[in-house]
């Protein structure tokens, strides 16, 4: 029967490329409960280990029903609304349908539900067809789904805390490894090098700026994020990345900041940069680089 569906896909993409869109649409509707409820859990586990260490000095002094915290993750407790508690309907959860039916409100209350969660599940569903056409009806397709949804959530967890979580960023460095092992990518060799150089590139930019300045220009999370993409697209794809993250980020910052009016100073998250770019190269990166070679890199010398 799996076969009989591959064929289908692949005889006839219109097929193949409306599912994943849907499908596209639906996990972006499940990434904005990750990127609401991740950071919840984690700053919970955090309080959680907190109280653990320090139990006599902590747990003594919060109310007894502190300490025992409410299950709290990305399945319990339903989706509710934050003014009035209205708890989510299947109806009203359907992805950008239910936002333009609702009309951007909560229908128990009228409080506006921001229009990033239509904006998020359209992005998914977007970037998945874009993967699905760029690759087609593959198993490689599947694959770089999921780090593409990945590269979404952790965007806008940075973008709202500052922090890449390692509940994300682990398992898509692990994931890419194991792909390339599986033959499925770049060879395993290129994989692991591409990990350690992705990882190194910004732990060298880190401590030559803290012992320079004294100050800390990026998170460990950013490390990791390069070592994702080191293991999904090699080595050869880290010095591209770093690039047009650093063009991609220049221009979003100086238009943040402009936007917002405030001074050069403030902290703004580095990861969505690295994810953005790091994207355009797994969809593009060796377009550009050939481009580069033979237009500019062969010419000179």
């Amino acid at each position: 029967m799996f076969d009989d569906i591959i064929a289908v896909m692949v005889n006839h993409p219109t097929y193949f490329y409306g599912t994943v869109l849907v499908f596209g649409l639906i996990i972006g509707s499940f990434l904005n409960v990750v990127i609401h409820r991740l950071p919840i859990m984690m700053e919970k586990d955090w309080v959680c280990e907190c109280r653990e260490y320090l139990a006599k000095e902590l747990v003594d002094k919060k109310p007894a029903e502190e300490t025992e915290p409410q299950v709290y993750n990305l399945s319990v407790p339903r989706s509710a609304c934050p003014k009035c508690g209205h708890k989510i309907t299947a109806l009203e959860n359907i992805p950008i349908i239910s936002w333009l039916v609702l009309r951007g409100k909560c229908s128990g209350c009228a409080n506006p539900i921001s229009i990033r969660y239509p904006l998020v599940e359209l992005l998914t569903g977007a970037l998945s067809l874009a993967v699905a056409i760029n690759w087609g009806p593959t198993q490689v397709t599947l694959l770089y789904l999921v780090l593409t949804w990945g590269l979404i959530a952790l965007t806008f967890i940075d973008f709202d805390t500052m922090l890449l979580p390692d509940e994300i960023t682990l398992p898509l460095l692990w994931l890419g490894l194991l792909v390339a092992v599986w033959g499925l990518g770049i060879p395993p060799t290129d994989a692991i090098v591409g990990a350690c150089v992705g990882y190194l590139s910004l732990w060298s930019v880190y401590w030559g700026f803290k012992l320079a300045t004294g100050k800390e220009g990026m998170g460990y999370g950013d490390f990791k994020l390069m070592a994702v993409f080191g293991a999904w697209l090699g080595w050869q794809s880290v010095f591209l990345i770093l690039l047009l993250s650093s063009f991609v980020g220049a221009i979003f910052v100086i238009a943040i900041l402009y936007a917002q009016k405030k001074g050069k100073n403030t902290q703004v998250p580095f990861g969505p940069y690295i994810a953005i770019a790091g994207w355009i190269a797994l969809l593009w990166g060796d377009s550009m680089i050939e481009f580069y070679l033979q237009n500019y890199f062969y010419q000179a010398v």
